[in-house]
């Protein structure tokens, strides 16, 4: 372990220090694991999906209310489209929070 200076008050602290005990400048910033990184891409990844999910789902479902043949068929595309639209809103909300709740866990810690 060797002593280097902190860029901020230039007194002596270990090279692994990421705070200066003297003046608590930040000297480097801590790394997330490589699971913390997954599990960062899980959630981003997933959030993307729910996302083109959501728009994709809207879209074919304007196209068969707009083609539908009757009025009776109408009402049922688009009570379709808001529950699928409904369930996929939990399941966005209810995936974000399990995700997130394992995105900051595993943070990186100083």
């Amino acid at each position: 372990m060797a002593l280097i200076n902190c860029p901020e008050c230039k007194a002596a602290i270990s090279d692994s220090a990421f705070k200066c005990p003297s003046c608590g400048h930040q000297v480097k910033k801590p790394k997330r694991t490589l699971f913390g990184k997954i599990v960062k891409i899980v959630f981003i990844l997933f959030n993307l999906l729910m996302i083109y999910s959501i728009f994709s789902g809207m879209g074919a479902s304007g196209d068969v209310i707009n083609h539908a043949a009757s009025d009776a068929e109408r009402a049922g595309a688009a009570l379709g489209a808001g529950m699928g639209a409904m369930m996929l809103g939990i399941l966005w909300v209810v995936g974000d929070i399990i995700i997130g709740t394992l995105v900051f866990l595993t943070r990186p810690k100083a």
